[in-house]
Formats: structure tokens, C-alpha cells, sequence
């Protein structure tokens, strides 16, 4: 193989992490839904996985220079759409107040709405290491919780914590964005 093609293959590589963490949410939420009350070995797993390649995926495309457009929206939408369907389903099974529940899918629905305002106006979103820390405890708090009994407190420390440094980065990246759109 030349070296162009295979800097063509690598280039997929990290897109089809991208990928395959979308297609694991059906699994998830399946094996949730199934659960003893958000209680899920196999569930925890499967997030677990998730985070993993979440973290994968964006490395290699740093790394190899193969970022890409596709990657930098459909990365983390993956992200939202995990987490969002296990806070969801965590919350159903009483394992997550609903407080959890609205401030994650205000604050995921504000990013959706504000993205394409932002975008068409100059904006580039450019992951922030608070951001990163704030998703890698929320991936980190809710696989604890699924591996956990109803009833153990210390997983939803990690949750709050992860919460409360994704809010964090939400109000960079907004003071960012508004200062961007109010400089055009």
C-alpha cells in the first residue's frame, strides 16, 4: 500500500468510531430498558465503550492530521445523544433527579439551537480541556451509576462534578460566540 492510501484508511478511522459510538445508543438504551432499576453490567459496558472511543476518535484525528468537517459535528453529537439517552433512561429508572435530567437536555438543546447562529456568523468551536474533563466525568459519573445499586451515592458526585464543568465550558464557549457575533 502507498502512503497515501494509507493515510485514506486512517482518515476513516476515527469518522467510523464516530460512527459505530452512534449505532451503540440503540444497544444501550435496549439493555437499560431491560435493567433492575438502571442497574446494568452489560449497560455500563457498552457506555463505557462509548467514552472510550469518544476519546479515541478525536485523538487519532489530531494526531494524524485527518480532522474533519463530518467528524467535527457528528463527534459530538454522538457525545450528546449518549449521554442525553442515559440521563433520560437513568432518570426513568429513579436513579437521577429530574434536576439532572432538565439541566442536560436545556443545556444540549441551547448548544443545538445556538450552533448554526454562531456558525453562519464565524464562529469555530475548538474543544476546550474544561469541556473535555466535563464530558470524561459525565461518561465516568453515569457508567458508575449504571454499575451501582439504587441507593449508592458516590457515582453521582462524579456526575455533579463532570455537570458542573460542562456547564463551565458551555459559558466559555458562549461568551466566546457572543463575542464573536458581536464583533460582525
Amino acid at each position: 500500500m502507498t502512503e497515501q492510501a494509507i493515510r485514506r484508511s486512517q482518515a476513516q478511522i476515527p469518522n467510523a468510531l464516530t460512527v459505530f459510538r452512534i449505532l451503540l445508543i440503540p444497544v444501550f438504551v435496549v439493555l437499560v430498558l431491560r435493567s433492575n432499576q438502571g442497574w446494568t453490567v452489560a449497560g455500563a459496558i457498552i457506555f463505557g465503550v462509548a467514552g472510550a472511543t469518544d476519546q479515541v476518535d478525536g485523538w487519532l484525528a489530531r494526531r494524524w492530521h485527518v480532522e474533519s468537517r463530518f467528524g467535527q459535528l457528528a463527534d459530538p453529537l454522538a457525545d450528546r445523544l449518549m449521554i442525553d439517552s442515559a440521563v433520560i433512561l437513568l432518570w426513568h429508572a429513579g436513579r437521577l433527579p429530574v434536576i439532572a435530567l432538565l439541566i442536560i437536555l436545556g443545556r444540549d438543546l441551547l448548544l443545538l439551537g445556538g450552533y448554526k447562529f454562531v456558525m453562519e456568523r464565524g464562529y469555530d468551536f475548538k474543544v476546550n480541556q474544561i469541556g473535555k474533563a466535563g464530558t470524561w466525568l459525565l461518561y465516568a459519573g453515569l457508567a458508575f451509576i449504571l454499575l451501582t445499586e439504587h441507593g449508592t451515592n458516590w457515582p453521582l458526585y462524579v456526575f455533579w462534578s463532570g455537570l458542573a464543568l460542562a456547564l463551565t465550558a458551555g459559558l466559555l464557549y458562549a461568551a466566546r460566540a457572543l463575542k464573536v457575533v458581536l464583533a460582525r
